[in-house]
């Protein structure tokens, strides 16, 4: 049972979800202080980063809005930053690559005649060798 636990365990997929878990946790640390520290008090209302306590009243009910501005605005502020930040660059990058091999790969296919005239290329080498 030790050897079938160890081989689970040194399976690729496993070490690769774990190394990925810690990288993302450490990765949202980084974009959650981007978008707190940085973007956030650029697109907030002038002198307010944290818009928890604004709510409203309508008889006797208040309704906190607040709390659901910052998470939107949270919400939206990380989703930016991770499509401006992380989404779009990767996916230029790979374009780039994708253009690259594909310069590289651009000998043209042969025509049908060129491929008739091999053939009978091909049959008369194995006529004369017999």
């Amino acid at each position: 049972m030790f050897k079938e636990f160890k081989a689970f365990i040194m399976r690729g997929n496993v070490v690769d979800l774990a190394v990925a878990v810690v990288i993302g946790a450490a990765f949202g640390a980084v974009v959650t202080a981007l978008v707190a520290d940085i973007i956030t008090p650029i697109i907030s209302i002038p002198g307010k980063t944290n818009f928890a306590q604004l709510s409203f009243h309508i008889r006797d009910s208040e309704f906190k809005y607040g709390d659901f501005l910052n998470a939107l605005v949270s919400f939206l502020s990380v989703a930016a930053a991770v499509f401006f930040f992380i989404v779009k660059p990767l996916n230029m990058l790979a374009e780039r690559r994708k253009r690259g091999e594909a310069a590289e790969d651009d000998t043209p296919a042969p025509s049908d005649e060129a491929l008739i005239l091999a053939e009978i290329r091909d049959l008369l080498k194995a006529q004369r060798a017999s």
